[in-house]
């Protein structure tokens, strides 16, 4: 599947003491296609970080760039479909422009998706997306 996860997920999924550290293995292991733009990729950096440092950050984005199980995505339209977080449309104009089948997220900003019907954007939780790769 092309999935987008946004940093949150990201971020809970790399430990590998993580209960989602199966989404990241599925992405090393190529069963899940990650996409990423310029801005969700900056947005990771940044975040990590400051979460745990300069090297582990470093370290991260080189795994996510040099993967062949990670597609770079330009988007070319921003479609502003959330508007309480304006940072988090990053991710859905990924989503859209990657024809991704989720955007893996627990963010309660991305619920206003599931009531905008066109473009049509899925979304899922972490926990929701882990249990399906269990399956």
């Amino acid at each position: 599947m092309r999935i987008v996860l946004d940093t949150n997920s990201l971020i809970q999924s790399i430990p590998e003491r993580s209960p989602y550290s199966i989404v990241w293995k599925s992405i090393l292991s190529g069963e899940n296609t990650l996409c990423v733009s310029n801005e969700i990729l900056k947005e990771y950096t940044e975040i990590v970080q400051r979460l745990v440092g300069i090297d582990t950050a470093s370290y991260i984005v080189d795994a996510i760039l040099e993967s062949k199980h990670v597609e770079l995505i330009t988007p070319y339209y921003h479609f502003n479909l959330i508007t309480a977080d304006p940072d988090d449309n990053k991710f859905v104009d990924c989503a859209i422009a990657a024809n991704a089948h989720y955007i893996v997220s627990n963010d309660k900003h991305f619920n206003i998706l599931h009531s905008i019907p066109f473009p049509s954007v899925s979304v899922i939780s972490l926990k929701n997306f882990a249990e399906t790769l269990i399956r």
